[in-house]
């Protein structure tokens, strides 16, 4: 497996693989990433500046993917770690936590000083995951990500 910057050709793919997700945990088209209009665009979405996508590939399919960018109507400093998913083939790998501390090297790299996520409620190995790198829940949310489905908010220092 490697991870690797986003490509163009990478566009259906990673839509592919977020809506697979999405629809496996039963989560609302309306008011999640489902919904986003980048999702189909992700490489376009992710050359803006001070964003990042990253997607899992094996085997030249990709399995996941994670990206940073800077949290919409939000300081300059604050990124959001954004549509973070992996197929069940690319779970308990260790991949999650090779993601993770590439985004954050990423966000890191290029100014942010918090990032902040979202997330479902139900989505405990994803919480674990974001507990075990520091993230803390907040009261409510933060910026303007339109995800108004997703109730669970989260922030780290970096």
């Amino acid at each position: 497996m490697q991870i690797r910057t986003i490509q163009q050709t990478d566009n259906v793919s990673i839509a592919t693989v977020i809506r697979s997700v999405l629809i496996e945990h039963n989560v609302p088209k309306v008011g999640t990433a489902y919904a986003d209009v980048s999702l189909d665009s992700m490489f376009e979405t992710y050359t803006a500046p001070r964003s990042c996508y990253f997607v899992v590939e094996k085997e030249g399919k990709i399995i996941g993917g994670a990206g940073i960018s800077p949290l919409e109507n939000e300081v300059a400093t604050i990124c959001e770690l954004q549509k973070m998913y992996f197929l069940p083939e690319a779970r308990g790998l260790g991949v999650g936590t090779a993601m993770m501390e590439k985004c954050l090297a990423f966000a890191q790299s290029v100014g942010f000083e918090k990032c902040y996520l979202e997330t479902m409620p139900y989505m405990h190995a994803a919480q674990k995951l974001y507990l075990k790198y520091g993230f803390h829940y907040l009261d409510s949310p933060m910026g303007c990500t339109g995800h108004t489905s997703c109730p669970v908010w989260m922030l780290k220092e970096l």
